[in-house]
Order: C-alpha cells, then structure tokens, then sequence
C-alpha cells in the first residue's frame, strides 16, 4: 500500500503522523511511505532521519493526498484538505465529528473510508488511541491553568500549592477518566486542594485508593458541581462519551457564582466542551474570559508538546496501521472489532451512531460496508 503523511497545517500543531520509526516498521511489511518534506521538523525529527528509514520525500501536501491510497496524520482535515481527499482514500487521524458538522458534510461528500483514531477501542472497552494524548493533555491542563491563575495573566494570583502558612489552590475535576486522573495527579504533586467529580462509583472507589490524600471524590450532580464552584480557582472539564458530543456540566449562568479570576481548562473542547462557554481556541490565542472567568480551551493542547506527543502516538497507532496497510481497511475491520469501531463515515455514509445522533443523520449498519 501506498501510505502519505502529510505536514500538520491546523493552528500551531506540531505534531505529525508518524515518526521514522514508525516508517520504517511499515516499509518492512513491503509498503511504500511518503513524508512531506518538513513534516516532522517541528516534532524534533528531520528529512534525513525519514529517508534513511526508508520513506520517500514529498514537497507539497497536494502531491502526498494525490499518490497515498492510506493518510496517516494527527488532526482532522481542515477546509483546505477537504477538496485534496479522494474517493476510496483511507484517512487514519482523530476526527472529532461530533463537534464539527461542515466537517462531517466534508468527509461524506469525499466518499473517503475514515477511520478515527478516538473510536477505536480495546477489547475491556477502552480507547487505546485517544488514552495517550489524553494522557498529555491532562497533565499539560494543570500546568496551563497554574499559569493563567498568575495576576498578569488575569487570574486570581494564587499558586497551585501554596507555601508553608498559606493554604494551596483548589482544584475541581470534572471527570474521573484519562484526563482527569492525569490533572489530578499533577496538581496533587504540586500541592493543590483535589476534588474529582464522576458519576461511576467503581471508577470513584479505584481513584479513592491509589490517590495521595490531599485528592477527594465526590459524586457528580448539578448541586454539588455548583457548591464547589463557588470557591474553586481551577477547573478542569474531562468528560468524555466516546464519539458523541460532550454535557454540559457547568452553563453560563455559573459563571456568576465563580471568583473573578477563576480559570476554566475544558480539555472535552475536541467534543463540543463540557463547559457552556467553551468554544475551540488556539496556542497562538489560548484564552478569552467571560464574566471575569478565564477560559482555555485549545484544540489540540498536546501540540504543544510535540515531540513527546507524536512519540506517544505512534506508539499505539503504528500496530493498527499495519493491519490497514497488509490487509485493506474491509479485510483489517472485519478482523479486528476493535478497530472497526474506528470506523465513521465510509463511502459518504455515516457508520457511527454517536455522529449520527450529533446532527440528526440517519446511521447505516455496519455490515453495508465490512464483511
């Protein structure tokens, strides 16, 4: 199979597809890799490293979606891509679907075989692609909320873990998952007051043992997200339905009962935000603050850390690339039901009921399309 890696071109992502490492892994299976020249500079790994892995070099993100029959990338299609993606092309990335309809209306047009990276799953149920990056987005949530709880940057002045005769920082947590337990061990370490709110009491009981003791839980419902809200200075939102919009935990009229100065990460932005407020922002402009409430919600927070990122991702993507490429994507998805859960939409149809249910559309079965 004939498999293109195209260079990132959303807002300050630096992550990229695959590392030479990966490439040289599908090149022994007997596969052809091309890489868009400079597609990896910004993730620490050079054109150089890609040819003596094997790959071949492209010089316009044109020519790599023109020649693949595969695209393995990081993020979704933006619309300058839409018109790029050839009908059959198997695009292998995080789609995010129910959070952008012209996105969804896009790939059903292309007639493309998508395969998103955050529906693919183990089988105990778990998402093996999505678990990484929330990985680093949970842990990168604490140190983004530490900074812009900083006065300069109109946050409350107060630091995470206090210092000897001076009480820390709150924290309250809004999902009990990947994300959630990645910020809580962060802001733990660094001394901060934790509250984790989740509403499944297996997963509650497991984070109450093996979390240091200045991180609580507490069963979350409307009454008690607004009690800690009220003197809470960092939030972090990880909920998580896998493919399906995110709820909406705390609505704009909490922002009243919230100190000026508090500051919302809402790490759920890839899936609509678990926050009202919440719209999708950039590292390039990170925040933007209602009601004297500070507001961070990027996109694609591990972007920021793209070295460490696209090392984490192809750790886990690489195993599913292969099936793909040695086998086809019908032949790979009847196989593996786990990876056939990645499927969304195939020949302009949607296959995941979650995206679906987000826009109103009416699902197909699965078994149109994998046999």
């Amino acid at each position: 199979m004939t498999i293109g890696v195209p260079q990132e071109i959303k807002n300050n992502e630096n992550r990229v597809g695959l590392t030479p490492s990966g490439v040289m892994e599908l090149v022994k299976h007997g596969h052809t890799v091309y890489i868009q020249e400079q597609a990896g500079v910004q993730s620490g790994f050079l054109d150089t490293e890609y040819l003596e892995a094997g790959a071949k070099l492209a010089p316009t993100i044109e020519q790599i979606y023109d020649i693949a029959e595969m695209i393995i990338k990081v993020k979704e299609p933006i619309e300058s891509e839409y018109n790029l993606i050839k009908q059959n092309q198997i695009i292998f990335t995080y789609f995010h679907f129910a959070s952008s309809e012209s996105l969804t209306k896009a790939m059903l047009a292309s007639k493309a075989v998508c395969i998103a990276y955050e529906t693919v799953e183990a089988p105990d149920g778990s998402l093996p692609l999505l678990i990484p990056m929330s990985e680093v987005a949970g842990r990168m949530s604490i140190q983004q909320g530490a900074k812009y709880l900083e006065k300069p940057l109109k946050g409350r002045g107060i630091l995470l873990g206090g210092v000897p005769g001076v009480p820390p920082a709150k924290v309250l947590i809004l999902g009990g998952g990947v994300v959630g337990t990645q910020a809580a061990k962060m802001a733990a370490g660094l001394g901060a007051l934790v509250v984790i709110l989740d509403i499944n009491m297996k997963r509650m009981r497991y984070l109450d043992d093996v979390m240091p003791k200045n991180v609580f839980t507490e069963f979350s419902n409307e009454l008690t997200i607004r009690k800690h809200i009220k003197n809470t200075d960092l939030i972090i939102g990880g909920v998580l339905i896998p493919g399906a919009k995110a709820p909406k935990l705390i609505t704009r009229n909490m922002l009243k009962d919230m100190r000026p100065g508090t500051v919302l990460v809402d790490v759920a932005v890839d899936q609509g935000g678990c926050i009202e407020t919440t719209k999708p922002t950039t590292h390039e402009d990170p925040i933007y603050i209602i009601d004297d409430v500070i507001h961070y919600s990027v996109a694609n927070m591990p972007g920021a850390v793209p070295y460490t990122s696209t090392l984490a991702l192809t750790n886990v993507t690489l195993q599913y690339a292969i099936q793909l490429a040695n086998k086809g994507w019908k032949k790979a998805c009847a196989e593996n039901k786990g990876l056939q859960k990645g499927l969304n939409i195939v020949h302009g149809e949607i296959v995941y009921e979650a995206i679906s249910t987000a826009f109103d559309f009416l699902p197909e079965k699965m078994s149109n399309h994998v046999s």
